[in-house]
């Protein structure tokens, strides 16, 4: 299997499996294509790989069967941009195949929808604290984990394991560890959970700056304010910075003080059309790969799954059927030849 986000993918709308697909091949080509068409979606696809695993041809060999069934319509190879964290954009490579063989335009029309580009982003990975997907890992295997329940019953069964799942670091199912000896255990009211964003804001002020330590009734009481800042579009960090920013040297109630300036310097109410963010977001981009060189280019640009250098090599290919016949050159050379001769002087 190839790394997440990358390897085959199937295309939509394939015919059912016959044992007369690929019939119209050459022998190595159908040889190919039926180990390909049985390689589920996530497998490796690159020339060395599937050199390793069928015998009887190399890595040459390979990599003209494929190129031949990229000109039958079965395949196509191409690279998706995906966004990560922050600005930070990578490229999946994937390889689309079909059963069915497909025209360009079939290709062209639907390496251009949304619905492709989908299919060649990487499935989301599981967020495991301290753990890193495997690079053997299929893109199907990285499934997020399951939402914590509820403790179970006695009768309740316990679930099977399933092979190459990771579970989270911490079950739901555990039980909390009891205490420490000579601790007291926390009241169930001492709980943060139920808090909103604008009391746990002001709570943190004190753990900023000491200069602005509140107790929990302040908190209480300024929590309506807070709330308003919120309400105005503000992130908690703005909130926070803004309580805190240019202190004096000492502060003598800091309930009047966090109170007066959220008083005072309470953001002004953003209308609706200048909520919008100024940049819009980025579109997933596909860019299809020529199989031969693996040189990109718009889907359109690469008729048969190949570029201009390629088509011109390989034959049976679109170059090669549009290129005039070796008899039309020849009478054309022949008419050519007889124009000159007439136009010399006698």
């Amino acid at each position: 299997m190839a790394k997440p986000g990358y390897g085959k993918r199937s295309a939509p709308d394939q015919q059912a499996r016959t044992r007369h697909d690929f019939a119209l091949l050459p022998t190595r080509e159908r040889y190919v294509a039926g180990f390909v068409d049985h390689l589920p979606d996530g497998a490796a696809m690159s020339v060395k790989t599937l050199a390793k695993q069928l015998p009887l041809y190399g890595q040459q060999a390979i990599s003209t069967a494929l190129t031949a069934l990229s000109v039958a319509g079965h395949l196509r190879r191409v690279r998706c941009a995906v966004v990560g964290a922050g600005d930070e954009t990578r490229w999946v490579f994937r390889t689309f195949w079909a059963r069915t063989a497909r025209d360009n335009e079939w290709w062209n029309t639907y390496l251009a929808t949304e619905k492709a580009a989908l299919a060649a982003a990487p499935a989301p990975e599981a967020s495991v604290p301290g753990r890193q997907p495997p690079p053997w890992a299929p893109a199907e295997e990285l499934l997020p984990p399951p939402a914590p329940e509820g403790p179970r019953t006695k009768q309740t069964p316990e679930p099977t394991a399933v092979p190459h799942q990771r579970t989270p670091a911490h079950a739901p199912d555990d039980k909390p560890a009891p205490p420490a000896p000579g601790t007291v255990p926390a009241p169930p009211w001492a709980s943060e959970a139920g808090r909103s964003p604008a009391y746990l804001a002001l709570a943190r002020l004190g753990r900023d700056d000491h200069r602005l330590t509140l107790s929990a009734d302040d908190c209480a009481a300024l929590e309506p304010q807070a709330a308003q800042w919120l309400a105005r579009g503000v992130s908690v960090d703005y909130l926070i910075s803004a309580l805190t920013a240019g202190l004096p040297a000492k502060v003598d109630s800091p309930l009047g003080f966090v109170r007066r300036r959220l008083t005072d310097k309470i953001p002004p109410r953003l209308t609706t059309e200048n909520t919008q963010p100024t940049t819009p977001a980025p579109t997933r981009r596909l860019l299809m790969e020529c199989t031969g060189c693996g040189r990109p280019g718009r889907p359109e640009a690469l008729p048969d799954g190949l570029c201009r250098p390629c088509r011109a090599t390989h034959p049976g290919s679109v170059e090669e059927e549009n290129s005039p016949h070796p008899a039309e050159i020849a009478d054309v050379k022949a008419h050519m030849n007889n124009l000159r001769d007439l136009l010399k002087p006698v």
